[in-house]
């Protein structure tokens, strides 16, 4: 097939699947996904996500659920990762650990792993003790690309995940919302080439100089597959959806806005487009790690909310974005080592920067595994005190 034969039916691949993940869902017109679960207790984080008032900002925080909780590292002891992942139950248990620990949380986020799409591609994915994730047979030349299975039907070779959903937003019995997400495309296509993490991405991006129609190939299949996967956890019971471009600091202006920004853009004018149809409305986050140089360019694809790490000044990046976007973000994941005196302190002065209006607390990226989980109960209340 030629690369305009290909691009031609990827255009197809890239909007059917959208509607053919949702099967025989047509016939029903409309699901009404939250009569199926306990009513809603605390809508902060919703109401925040759409501009609505709010009595206290709402907090959650990038891995909540993990390694830094002894509860999770006891039960780390008898699962292997990917085993938890794939385990509806154990996944579940371990999503509402923080919760059951902190009082003031307003959301759980679903205890999954992005690079569960790279695995139903066909890829392997490890996750070696001490070393993270490690894709042992990456893709070194575009002719690898042949050993991806595609397209992916999510709804069946992830069906798990939407099945800890399901069981997950039933035993949260209403007191949060449960957060679903997935990988963006660059960020899965950098693992997928890197093999694992990487101090500079050029593997990744040797692939954007030197194929620049075989990456784009790429990521057309990794944003089909990415749509369909979150319209799928919308259905399950996922009431809100974040997207983590969390390599996006390793582009600058030019590629981000060749290669990342499309797919950013498409998958949520697609998972929208596919949730309004179904009567489903959940809204959207996009959190582009290290995006500083693109504020402008995300504000305007739609999404409800953009995540800001920390070195982004929320002044600056609400002056950048406009009135109509709600931030999240951005205390310094390392602010954490600080006494607690600190962190309140901190916090506090962070949301009063970012204001009570269309704003939602959160570190500016995942929470390391060595920080005290009594510093991160300081930190949530800090935030409710404001």
């Amino acid at each position: 097939m030629s690369l305009v034969d290909y691009f031609s039916s990827t255009l197809l691949f890239i909007i059917l699947p959208t509607f053919s993940s949702r099967g025989s869902s047509l016939a029903d017109s409309a699901m009404d996904v939250d009569s199926k679960f306990p009513p809603l207790l605390n809508d902060r984080l919703l109401r925040a996500a759409r501009g609505e008032p709010v009595d206290k900002v709402p907090v959650w925080v990038m891995r909540q659920a993990g390694r830094y909780l002894p509860e999770f590292r006891e039960f780390k002891t008898k699962h292997e990762f990917f085993e938890i992942c794939q385990t509806p139950e154990l996944a579940c248990e371990i999503t509402l650990q923080p919760i059951r620990r902190y009082p003031d949380l307003d959301a759980s986020i679903i205890f999954s792993d992005i690079l569960v799409i790279p695995q139903a591609m066909g890829m392997t994915v490890e996750m070696r003790p001490g070393v993270g994730p490690v894709l042992p047979q990456p893709l070194v030349t575009p002719q690898d690309l042949e050993r991806l299975s595609f397209p992916v039907d999510v709804s069946t070779s992830l069906k798990y995940v939407m099945d800890a959903i399901t069981l997950t937003r039933t035993k949260l019995e209403g007191r949060v919302p449960l957060i679903g997400f997935s990988g963006a495309p660059w960020t899965l296509m950098g693992y997928m080439i890197e093999g694992g993490g990487t101090k500079t991405m050029s593997k990744a991006k040797k692939w954007l100089y030197q194929h620049p129609a075989e990456s784009k190939k790429l990521l057309s299949m990794l944003t089909s597959t990415v749509v369909d996967y979150l319209v799928e956890q919308a259905k399950a019971g996922a009431q809100l959806l974040q997207v983590f471009e969390s390599s996006a600091e390793y582009l600058g202006p030019h590629l981000f806005n060749e290669f990342a920004l499309p797919c950013i853009r498409d998958i949520r004018l697609k998972v929208k487009t596919a949730l309004e149809e179904l009567n489903i409305s959940v809204p959207m986050t996009v959190f582009a790690k290290g995006a500083h140089y693109a504020l402008e360019d995300l504000a305007s694809t739609g999404y409800d909310v953009i995540g800001l790490d920390w070195t982004m000044d929320p002044v600056e990046a609400r002056k950048r974005v406009g009135p109509n976007v709600t931030l999240q973000g951005n205390f310094d994941p390392c602010a954490l080592y600080a006494s607690p005196e600190k962190i309140r302190d901190s916090a506090e002065e962070m949301v009063k920067n970012f204001s009570k209006t269309r704003y939602i607390a959160n570190l500016g990226h995942g929470i390391y595994p060595d920080a005290d989980p009594a510093h991160l109960e300081t930190f949530l209340k800090a935030v409710h005190s404001v």
